[in-house]
């Protein structure tokens, strides 16, 4: 593991202020694949994510993660770089008030359970503090002499060490599609130290490491690959990882329940038309210059798993219909399922 104490972030920005990205992508050349049917453990048995009852946002959308902060609020955040905090118990459909701002683009949020603040993974940021007076500190801005690009989900620690996923060292947030076309090793886990500030990279040549957990032992990690479609295990402190499962879906942000098991979100079912491209460098590499609306992603459709630390699956719900759909983020609080989205302008609770 190595480590570095720096707090420079590069500042470059595009005209309408987004961090560059690479327009020439690398694409790796690999056989063809066909995606799995959603049947058997993964068959819509369960399709209650298609009534889901919505907390909406005040105005915007994407509240790509949620948490609950020490006093039972529901915490989540939007795409213009807002944390918004609805009362403890609340009631669909109560607007929530503006905890703070945190300047970029939060996506995993996490519980210190050392001190009860808040720790936010900032697409555009770094890594966060977030205390209950609104004060936004920065943790981490690089590792390794390197920049952390996509910071994007956490997992914390009994003693307060952040385990958490820089998801692409080329893309940012804005171009993740480019990341998953390209199809290379290109993310890493880091381990942030609050005793010292250190920030120590723990594992390296990972494809968008995205969703990470701690097991309960915390001898491990379970760390969702969003591009191979699969759950791995980062063996700690030595970074070792190992393949757990392959899905039918692509896994975004995991939470942990407490009882060895996990929760998934999974944005989408695996796409045809990737899987069929994996042969052609050259059609994927074209890909990119197509307008948003023409290029592959994400099906209309929402579902989430849990599994156990071998990744075995217990359980899965299901959104045939899409009424909530583009499912990034997921919690298990207070007897319901709490549910957040890359695209929807709601949280969304599913009573278990």
């Amino acid at each position: 593991m190595t480590s570095t104490r720096g707090s420079v972030r590069h500042s470059r920005r595009t005209r309408d202020g987004r961090p560059p990205a690479p327009l020439l992508l690398h694409p790796a050349k690999l056989p063809g694949t066909v995606p799995p049917p959603l049947d058997g453990d993964w068959a819509p048995a369960d399709t209650r994510l298609d009534q889901p009852q919505l907390y909406p946002l005040p105005d915007g959308h994407g509240p790509e993660d949620v948490a609950f902060d020490a006093a039972g609020r529901l915490v989540s955040g939007d795409q213009d770089g807002r944390l918004w905090r609805w009362p403890a118990g609340g009631e669909p459909g109560q607007t929530p008030s503006l905890l703070a701002s945190t300047g970029g683009r939060p996506l995993g949020i996490e519980l210190d359970p050392t001190d009860g603040s808040l720790v936010v993974c900032d697409a555009y940021r770094g890594l966060l503090r977030v205390t209950a007076d609104a004060a936004v500190s920065v943790l981490a801005t690089e590792a390794g002499g390197t920049p952390i690009n996509l910071c994007n989900n956490a997992s914390i620690a009994r003693d307060g060490t952040v385990y958490f996923t820089d998801s692409s060292h080329r893309f940012p947030l804005w171009a993740w599609k480019r990341d998953l076309v390209e199809h290379q090793p290109n993310g890493r886990v880091l381990a942030y130290h609050p005793g010292t500030g250190r920030t120590d990279v723990v594992a390296t040549g990972l494809y968008f490491p995205n969703g990470v957990g701690l097991s309960p032992d915390e001898s491990a990690l379970l760390v969702a690959e969003t591009t191979t479609h699969r759950l791995i295990r980062v063996a700690l402190p030595s970074g070792e990882v190992s393949e757990l499962t392959d899905l039918p879906a692509y896994p975004d942000n995991l939470s942990t329940v407490g009882d060895g098991t996990y929760w998934v979100a999974l944005p989408s079912p695996r796409l045809a038309i990737e899987e069929r491209l994996l042969p052609h460098p050259m059609v994927r590499r074209l890909i990119v210059f197509l307008p948003d609306r023409l290029q592959p992603g994400p099906a209309q459709y929402g579902l989430v798993a849990q599994v156990d630390g071998t990744g075995r699956v217990l359980r899965t719900l299901h959104g045939p219909t899409g009424v909530y759909s583009v499912v990034t983020g997921v919690r298990e609080h207070d007897g319901a399922l709490w549910l957040g989205s890359l695209t929807e302008p709601a949280v969304a609770r599913i009573p278990l």
